[in-house]
């Protein structure tokens, strides 16, 4: 379903001024992909003083950026809404333990956006990831190509890092993506790896490669992990996931019909209905043109139904009340 109501071409609404936010911003700032940029967030002091930061970042590149404090009215003609709010995950916990902390969160997000008259593009980083994603679906009144979460994209990113590192190949050269929850329920389809063009089993089976066997159980722990190192050294993660909603904008804006695996309301695929989870999308102008469903082998259609269910065990607790809509 197209968006039907003007917009403001490049503007862009981050919910929740913190560290994400803010890197989420300096990103697109770099990246010269948005016009201007407005911040919401209960702390308005600490929203103005990272609309000044900035600012003088914008100055000493040359550029001019409009950055800025806000309120809800500002969503009615953004083109993006980017909802980083939440607390930050704390060590030990997993992504899930924040469920009751962020729906709370929500509760003063979802009305105020609705109320505005947004009708552009949701790109959603709150964890728990697909549980959000899911929330926001169900209460934004938007189609499902216009609300969608990072979901596993950040895991594929690590995914391709960690391969790189063990077959000593460039990670641009890798095609390799996790499905299903972003947490610990995730999965990697290693049916679908390839180097460049060549899939994985063959480019490893190569004379001149003296590395022909992958321990996948191994590379899902190092992956898994990563974030939980990552939050124990420094308390929170921030440069890849801003990262990563610069590449899913600039695929947006430069309708590039790109293959990103994003957290997306089910609607059959995979057999999975009423949830969203990580799954390979084609995105383009119109946010998510198509959600794919690839052909998974016997191990990773039970992954897949393990994690979605899940996810599912959360939703139910979350939205008891709340049926998708259709």
């Amino acid at each position: 379903m197209p968006i039907e109501k003007p917009y403001q071409t490049r503007k862009v609404v981050i919910i929740g001024a913190g560290r994400v936010g803010s890197h989420v911003a300096l990103c697109l700032m770099f990246r010269h992909l948005v016009n201007e940029i407005v911040f919401l967030d209960v702390n308005r002091e600490a929203a103005e003083a990272q609309v000044m930061d900035l600012e003088d970042l914008a100055s000493g590149m040359g550029d001019s950026f409009t950055i800025r404090v806000g309120d809800y009215a500002d969503c009615a003609d953004a083109h993006f809404i980017v909802l980083t709010a939440g607390r930050s995950r704390r060590p030990g916990e997993t992504r899930l333990d924040m469920l009751d902390g962020t729906m709370k969160v929500l509760e003063g997000i979802v009305g105020p956006v609705r109320d505005s008259g947004f009708n552009g593009i949701v790109l959603s980083v709150s964890n728990p990831a697909d549980i959000v994603t899911e929330y926001l679906y169900r209460n934004l009144g938007l189609p499902r190509e216009h609300v969608f979460g990072t979901g596993t994209a950040l895991d594929s990113v690590r995914l391709r890092r960690i391969l790189s590192g063990i077959i000593d190949v460039d990670a641009k050269q890798i095609q390799a993506f996790c499905m299903g929850e972003h947490g610990d329920s995730s999965f990697i389809p290693t049916s679908h790896v390839t180097v460049g063009s060549i899939s994985l089993r063959e480019y490893l089976a190569m004379d001149h490669h003296s590395n022909t066997n992958i321990n996948f159980d191994e590379v899902k722990r190092m992956v898994k992990e990563s974030g939980t190192k990552i939050v124990g050294g420094k308390g929170c993660t921030e440069f890849g996931i801003a990262s990563v909603v610069s590449e899913i904008i600039t695929a947006i804006l430069h309708n590039e019909k790109r293959l990103l695996p994003l957290s997306v309301h089910l609607e059959g695929e995979y057999g999975e209905s009423g949830i969203s989870a990580g799954t390979p999308c084609i995105v383009g102008s119109n946010g998510i043109d198509s959600v794919l469903e690839i052909d998974l082998s016997y191990d990773e259609r039970r992954a897949m139904r393990k994690s979605c269910s899940v996810i599912r065990g959360y939703v139910e607790q979350a939205m008891p009340e709340a049926p998708a809509q259709e």
